[in-house]
């Protein structure tokens, strides 16, 4: 990759990007409210399971899928598989509403052509579109979604910034390996079993209390 395409994928996946995602805790705020989720090392292997056998894992394989689809239709297709298997009402609006805010502000900055639809299905159009490495992709699209649940994590708990950043680096090894071996799946390999983060995400809508929109 060179500089360029480094720093358009950073700015892609970074905070500032203005795809709300600080506003979605992916069910974390149903588990921490439960007490699932009471210090660090709590966090880090909720997220690790999220991220290797849930919607991390599921998000690597359509991404990719995108990223090599070779027509609109086949990405039409992706998408309405997507949205298929997002476990419940607020997970299909996380990604729903990232992806057309994504695929807004790409389209208007690099002149795209994104079809908004789902989260990893607009990043992998639009990594593909700019012809951005598509493993490095992989890499920083889990980092971010990490890197976003910590900081929910860190004000939710509550965590101190270290311990943050701590389980975030730890994270960084299970992220690695679960973009390799999603760049080396097919749409017959997605599947998922991280049930516990699927109930959260399910409960959190009939949460009485609460900051986040999932």
């Amino acid at each position: 990759m060179n500089n360029a395409d480094i720093l358009i994928l950073t700015q892609w996946l970074s905070p500032a990007y203005p795809v709300g995602s600080f506003s979605f805790s992916h069910g974390l705020e149903t588990a921490i409210s439960d007490g699932r989720i009471k210090s660090a090392g709590d966090l880090e292997n909720w997220l690790g399971s999220v991220i290797e056998f849930g919607s991390g894992r599921s998000d690597v394989i359509l991404l990719s899928a995108a990223y090599r689809a070779d027509s609109g239709a086949q990405v039409h297709e992706i998408n309405e598989l997507s949205q298929a298997l997002c476990p419940s009402k607020e997970r299909l609006e996380e990604t729903l509403s990232q992806g057309a805010s994504f695929a807004r502000t790409t389209n208007a900055i690099w002149g795209t052509e994104l079809v908004a639809g789902t989260y990893p299905v607009a990043v992998g159009q639009a990594a593909a579109l700019k012809n951005i490495d598509l493993e490095t992709t992989a890499y920083l699209y889990l980092h971010s979604f990490a890197s976003n649940l910590v900081s929910g994590a860190v004000r939710l708990v509550p965590l101190g910034q270290t311990e943050g950043q701590s389980c975030l680096d730890a994270l960084s090894e299970t992220c690695i390996r679960t973009a390799k071996e999603g760049l080396h799946a097919s749409l017959e390999d997605l599947g998922t079993c991280a049930f516990a983060s699927d109930i959260a995400s399910m409960k959190h809508e009939t949460q009485t209390v609460r900051i986040f929109q999932s």
